[in-house]
């Protein structure tokens, strides 16, 4: 842990800020999540498809928005988007605290989903562009505190709701506002281009482009958007901690306490692997592996995190008694395990990637894209695996989800290999359409 706060403090303030920051988005953002469809459909009453429509705006509104989001912090800078991004999911919160009537609620929703489309790719251009060479290892940083938030906030957020889900939305919404605060004060104003060294005064991220221009050139970068279809993969299969896995654990542990605790387990399992071995696994890979080969191994690491659940599948066991929960307890953990190891291996080469390959120019607005790629991505997949799950339990092939996502891990690698081979992840000369727009 030492060493791990003294990597933090040998940035710039404004990185060691920003990782900060990410750490109570997160604990903000989770102690109220996961709780919001309870509050909707107890306390408030809501119908089943209500309760979905509030939640769906609130994930569309981030998806949708996060390309509109990247573009203009491109074009204001990164500081303004953050600082708005945390204001308005202060108010979204706030509101969900104190409204009851279904508009409201949905107004409210989209607001905290659009802050996170305001913010998201802001903060990571910002960490890219303040880290410089170090950006490898600022992302690996920036993911232990990114889970250091998701796992502690769910536990904050049990015991405020546990008094009233009202208190939570307001602690959560004084949270964001002590946060933008602090941002307002302390954290330095940055743009991309301003921060590079020798960038002249005609080269402030395209800003005299108009956005559509900037959007064509995006789209003509053929391996970036390569590189993002490929990635969509990794993202379902990590979902897959908050989806089959959990199903899978009440499926043969039930829905009592012991399903409870083991869902829990996951959980815990994959925020402090990543809490505690990020950056030693990151300056493992880092010293032994390129960019390339870094990515496709934690792919790889990710699809094989599905064999074990599909061993326990087709391998004879005992039915009933210790095997039973044997059964539900240890190869789902050990595929949160390896889940959060292949994370691990890929998010900060990942991270680093989208910056080589947007030239260093357009970051935020290539995260955007990005984060929208990805999001599309993660839908379809969930509903895919949705599917394999139910066709697996009427065609009595419990195996089929699991040999899919191994194989999906599997295809995904090799994918990123291919374009690790043919230089598609490592460009040379800025093609003519990303140059800087002439003073």
């Amino acid at each position: 842990m030492k060493g791990m706060l003294a990597q933090v403090r040998s940035y710039e303030r404004s990185v060691q800020l920003l990782m900060v920051n990410q750490f109570t988005i997160n604990l903000g953002f989770y102690m109220l999540m996961p709780y919001l469809a309870t509050h909707l459909s107890g306390s408030l009453g809501l119908a089943g498809w209500a309760v979905g429509l509030v939640l769906g705006v609130r994930n569309f509104s981030q998806q949708g928005m996060f390309l509109v989001g990247g573009t203009l912090a491109d074009r204001l800078g990164y500081k303004p988007l953050i600082v708005a991004g945390c204001l308005l999911r202060t108010a979204g919160f706030a509101t969900l605290g104190l409204v009851d009537s279904l508009p409201a609620l949905l107004a409210a929703s989209a607001a905290t989903g659009l802050a996170g489309a305001l913010f998201n790719p802001a903060v990571r251009a910002y960490v890219a562009v303040d880290a410089g060479e170090r950006r490898v290892e600022a992302f690996a940083l920036f993911n232990v505190f990114y889970q250091a938030g998701i796992l502690l906030g769910p536990l904050v957020g049990m015991v405020l709701t546990g008094v009233d889900f009202r208190i939570t939305c307001l602690v959560a919404a004084a949270v964001f506002a002590v946060l933008s605060a602090v941002q307002i004060r302390s954290l330095p104003a940055r743009h991309a281009d301003t921060a590079r060294a020798g960038a002249g005064p005609g080269a402030r991220g395209g800003a005299g482009e108009k956005v559509l221009a900037q959007w064509r050139g995006i789209l003509a970068n053929r391996p970036f958007l390569l590189f993002s279809a490929v990635m969509t993969g990794s993202y379902v299969l990590s979902y897959q901690v908050y989806l089959a896995l959990p199903l899978e654990v009440r499926r043969l542990g039930g829905d009592g306490t012991f399903g409870t605790a083991a869902t829990a387990a996951l959980f815990a399992v994959s925020g402090l692997g990543t809490i505690l071995f990020q950056t030693r696994v990151t300056a493992w890979c880092k010293a032994r592996m390129t960019p390339g080969r870094a990515l496709a191994q934690g792919l790889l690491t990710m699809g094989a995190a599905f064999v074990p659940l599909l061993l326990a599948a087709v391998v004879p066991l005992p039915d009933g008694g210790g095997w039973r929960w044997l059964t539900a307890v240890v190869p789902p953990l050990l595929a949160a395990a390896l889940l959060a190891l292949g994370t691990m291996i890929a998010y900060p080469f990942e991270m680093d990637t989208l910056v080589r390959l947007s030239g260093d120019r357009l970051v935020a607005t290539h995260y955007g894209l990005y984060n929208t790629v990805c999001g599309i991505g993660i839908t379809l997949g969930n509903l895919l695996t949705g599917a394999a799950l139910d066709a697996a339990r009427v065609a009595g092939a419990a195996a089929l989800p699991w040999l899919s996502l191994a194989a999906l891990g599997l295809l995904c690698a090799g994918a990123v290999f291919v374009l690790d081979r043919r230089g598609r992840l490592t460009p040379g000369e800025r093609p003519a359409h990303t140059e800087p727009a002439k003073a």
